[in-house]
């Protein structure tokens, strides 16, 4: 038994280390400014794309598929790298937007207003995405941006959901950490991914998780252990490298593998040893 916990652990720091390889000497992740002029807004951006796969686009041969991830409050954009590097090792181009500014208004609860009072935020994610991705078309017309992979922690999460509301016609993916307070988009052909903590602190608003999940609502459910907080690059070792690991096969598609998300036909997972390697 010993023995094979010990493998485990190698196989899955080399699986790691693999990432941090993909990082170093294959993903180029570059910090680009844009500017709204409409809103008078600057928004910063962290760009990561795996080298050979760009070149394959400009040369005709990939397009690109594009992952757009947006932070929690107060966690900069920066510290998704570990999501990043996942997206962009599988061939995505992937843009990490700073939602938030110094200068912006503190993140308050407003309980019995929409989304507890957030709904100017979440416009606020909204406008900033489409800004984004105005630009990424200038300097990236090779990807694919009618099929939007929309990604986020906590605040960001229910950006991203939010976003998947009101765009349903560009976005067929959602992968969502934690977030609270937008409900899950139902509908045909989009495909969500979330992952939940098991932290007292962080509570999901009611209404907010489908009582359907499984394969033919496109839903995964992947219930942890972690806290809240852990859902960015500040978060141990362990829960970084669980997350990559299950968020990769679920991008590859491999339902035989042991690191897929868990069968959540029937209900929601509640054993994150058997949800997570």
């Amino acid at each position: 038994m010993k023995r094979g916990v010990t493998v485990l652990a190698c196989v899955s720091a080399l699986a790691v280390a693999g990432y941090f390889a993909m990082a170093k000497w294959g993903i180029q992740h570059e910090s680009r400014e844009f500017f709204d002029a409409e809103r008078q807004r600057p928004i910063t951006v962290d760009v990561a794309v795996r080298q050979d796969y760009e070149m394959k686009a400009n040369a005709g041969l990939w397009r690109l598929p594009v992952a757009i991830i947006s932070n929690g409050n107060t966690v900069k954009n920066t510290e998704y790298s570990f999501l990043a590097n996942v997206f962009a090792a599988r061939g995505y181009l992937v843009a990490s937007v700073q939602q938030d500014l110094p200068t912006d208004p503190p993140l308050v609860t407003d309980v019995g207003q929409p989304y507890v009072g957030r709904l100017g935020v979440y416009k606020k994610g909204e406008a900033n995405i489409l800004c984004v991705l105005n630009e990424m078309k200038k300097r990236h017309p090779n990807a694919d941006y009618a099929h939007l992979t929309l990604v986020g922690h906590s605040n960001g999460g229910d950006t991203a959901m939010y976003f998947a509301k009101e765009h349903p016609n560009i976005v067929s993916q959602v992968v969502t950490l934690d977030n609270l307070r937008v409900p899950f988009v139902i509908r045909d052909k989009l495909k969500i991914l979330s992952f939940r903590s098991d932290d007292p602190q962080f509570k999901t608003d009611p209404g907010v998780l489908p009582s359907q999940v499984g394969k033919k609502s496109g839903i995964d459910i992947i219930k942890t252990e972690f806290q809240h907080t852990w859902m960015s690059d500040r978060g141990p070792y362990t829960a970084r490298e669980r997350i990559q690991a299950t968020l990769d096969k679920y991008l590859g598609g491999d339902a035989t593998s042991e690191l897929a998300p868990a069968d959540t036909d029937n209900l929601i997972v509640n054993n994150a040893a058997a949800a997570l390697p």
